[in-house]
Order: C-alpha cells, then structure tokens, then sequence
C-alpha cells in the first residue's frame, strides 16, 4: 500500500526571531511526515500490540473496550462477516493515531462501526500526546472515502474526539445510556458515609446480618490470572441463574461468548486491568462483579446474583464491596457505564451518559438512512417526555421481550446467531 505523507500545523515564521535564545524545540518540520494505512488483516492488527494500548491509555477518557486484547479477541471470535476496516497514523514507525472501525452488511448497505459492536463503550479516535484536532480531521476524511455508506458509532461520549467534529464529517449523537460516574477521591469510607444515610446503611448491614445467618460469609478478591479464571467460570453460572428465562444480550451465556470473555481476561489480565469480586456463602459463590482498572480509573463491567438469595439483596452487598475495592486499588473515578439503576443514581455524583453517533456517509442511500434513523430517534426522545408514551413503553415490555429476537450486543447486526 503506498503510503501518504500529510505534515501538519501551520506556525508564524516570526517565533523562532522572537525567542532566538530560548531552547530549541521540535517544528513541524523537525517531526517525522504522517505515514497513514488502512488495517484489513488480522496479522497487520495484530502487530500493532503495545503502542495501540499506549494511545489507549492516554486518552481522555480511556475505554477498557478499546484495549487491544479485547479488540483482537472481538475480531476472532465476532467477525466474521465483517471487514476491519482500521485507520491508523504512524510518525517514524511509531503509532500515533487511530480509529478502530470494521464494516458490515445491513438491509443491502455497508455500516461502519467500531471494533467490539455495542460493546465498545467510550469508543473514539484514539491520539497520541501531542497530537492534535488535525490528525483526527485527517483519519475521519479517510474513513469517510472508505467503502461504507454510513457509520453506526455506539458508546461515544458526548466530549469525545467524534463528538466534536463539525462540517461534512460531523456525526449526529442520540443519547442511549446514562451511564452514572462516581468521584472517588475521598475514598470508600468517606464516599460511603456522604452517599448514604443512617436508615439506608442501617439497612445494609441488616442485609449482611442475614446473609450471615445462611452461613459462613466471605468475599473472594481475584486479580491474578489464577484467581481470576475460576471466579469468571462462577460468574457465568451465576449470570445464566440471575437472566433465565429473560432477554440477555451479554455474551456471557452463549458458547461464543463465553469463548471470547475466557480469551479476553487472559489479555487483559496481563495487563493487570481485570478484577472480579464474589460474595460467597459456605465457600459457594451467590453474587459476583466483574470490573476493569484503566489507572485511576475502574469500570463497571458485570455484575449478577443468584435469585434464590434474592431476600438478602447479595448483588448489592457485593456491589459495595465491589466499590471498597476499587478503592483499595487507588481508584479516583468509577464509571458504571450502564443505565440509570436505583443503586448506581443514588451512589453516583452525576450521569455522563454514552451516545449513538449516525454519520460519515459516504453515499447517497447512507445519507438516506442517517436521516430516517435521525428522525425515528428524535421522535423517540421526544416521546420520552410523554407520560401517555411512557405508560405505553413500560406496559408493553413483558410482550416485546417475549417476542424479540435473542440479541447479541457482541455482533454488530445485534442477532444471536444459530448454535451460540
């Protein structure tokens, strides 16, 4: 592929007169010229390992999602069917920027999304320090030239790279979770005692004295690959125990994707990223949170409890173990990245809530479709504000989860497939 030099930035001539004794710093014409490429094969995605996770990690807001293990693991479990269709910038041979896209087929068109489906929280351009607004311009203009009628971008923040975008690229965002955030500065006991009042931590230990009563009560930390493989088998048991019978798009019941989780710990555990947490009874475990550590951050990424010990609320007891230790991690920030649940609103300082982004269309059927979906969605918003609407909404849930389709948020076109 022959590549294609783009320097960048544009500074007055008269800097270098003005401060001719200052310390001589690195031009634009000093840097090493953009090297940009388009990643199509898993041996060339492969490759870029470690300096893919160094973007990651500076980013503003760094996703676990966007990790490269879990990407690589997404690809070689999920994708087929699909194109990788991943930009990348590279400044003498080092990686600089990149956006992390594979292409689909839906209803006769070609859809852009990031690499991991509805996965893929926080997804966006990911940059190198130093790097700026321009190269982001530079790998969002070659996506949109690419070979795909529109893009489908879930999980953008509302501050993202994306997000801010404006002009022909510009990507029109819906908002679809509320994802709660919670400032963990002051650590767990403080944060604890400023969450909580007298009457709802009096009820907490009533739980705990309950669970007590069923029999011996530990909590189990795993962080080690050691530890962390066996809690991730007790944690899909107790997922299927906690979902059956319901709708579950988690990927953590199907064989497929309980092949790609067991695959994706090993990387991220090597990164010393994953932590699961289990609330145990008699040694066997009855709740279970699986959470990321990006830093000082962490994010909320599963949690369940077996319904039979529904009384004793042992998915929240072990949620606010869960959160205690996060703290012991030296966490500041925690990201629960999931809906508005009553536990997450009351814990949370405020929502920061994740979007779906509908843009860089490069035909006219695309841009047909952006504007259908832009419509359907803003009507749904609208209609949120109905009380007549949202009567109908949560009234007709119990039919409509009886007639969906089984879902798969690990699959871009969202459908579970045959024998998963």
């Amino acid at each position: 592929m022959t590549p294609i030099y783009l320097p960048l930035g544009n500074y007055p001539s008269v800097t270098a007169l003005v401060f001719e004794q200052a310390p001589v710093r690195e031009t634009t014409r000093e840097r090493a010229a953009l090297q940009f490429e388009t990643i199509d094969s898993e041996d060339a995605f492969a490759r870029l390992g470690d300096q893919w996770d160094d973007l990651v990690y500076t980013s503003p807001r760094p996703s676990p999602f966007m990790l490269h293990c879990w990407l690589l693991e997404w690809w070689r479990y999920y994708g087929e069917g699909c194109r990788l269709a991943v930009e990348t910038a590279s400044r003498g041979g080092r990686l600089v920027g990149a956006l992390p896209l594979v292409t689909f087929a839906r209803g006769g068109l070609r859809v852009a999304t990031f690499i991991g489906a509805r996965q893929s929280c926080l997804g966006d351009v990911l940059l190198a320090e130093g790097e700026g607004p321009e190269l982001v311009e530079a790998l969002v203009a070659r996506a949109s030239a690419a070979d795909h009628d529109y893009a489908d971008l879930f999980g953008l923040a509302a501050d993202s790279r994306l997000a801010a975008l404006r002009g022909a690229h510009s990507i029109r965002l819906f908002e679809r979770v509320a994802a709660p955030v919670l400032d963990m500065s002051d650590g767990w006991s403080e944060t604890y005692r400023t969450k909580t009042d007298s009457r709802k931590r009096s009820h907490h230990k009533r739980r705990r004295r309950q669970l007590a009563e069923l029999g011996r009560v530990e909590i189990d930390h795993a962080r080690t690959i050691e530890e962390l493989e066996p809690a991730l088998e007790e944690g899909f048991r107790i997922h299927a125990l906690r979902w059956r019978g319901r709708p579950d798009g988690s990927g953590l019941v199907t064989e497929t994707g309980m092949r790609f989780n067991r695959a994706a710990l090993r990387g991220l555990a090597e990164l010393d990223a994953s932590r699961i947490v289990s609330l145990l009874v008699d040694g066997r475990a009855i709740a279970w949170s699986w959470y990321f550590v990006l830093g000082e951050r962490a994010y909320l990424h599963r949690l369940a409890f077996d319904p039979a010990f529904a009384r004793c609320s042992p998915g929240l007891i072990n949620a606010l173990d869960t959160l205690e230790s996060v703290a012991a991690d030296g966490v500041t920030r925690v990201e629960f990245l999931g809906g508005a649940e009553r536990y997450k609103v009351e814990l949370a300082d405020r929502l920061e809530p994740l979007h779906l982004g509908l843009g860089l269309t490069g035909s006219a059927a695309g841009r047909a479709v952006v504007r259908s979906q832009a419509t359907w969605l803003g009507l749904r918003e609208r209609g949120k504000s109905s009380e007549l609407a949202r009567r109908l909404y949560y009234g007709t849930a119990g039919a409509r989860n009886r007639l969906a389709r089984r879902r798969d948020v690990l699959r871009p076109n969202g459908v579970r497939r045959a024998g998963d």
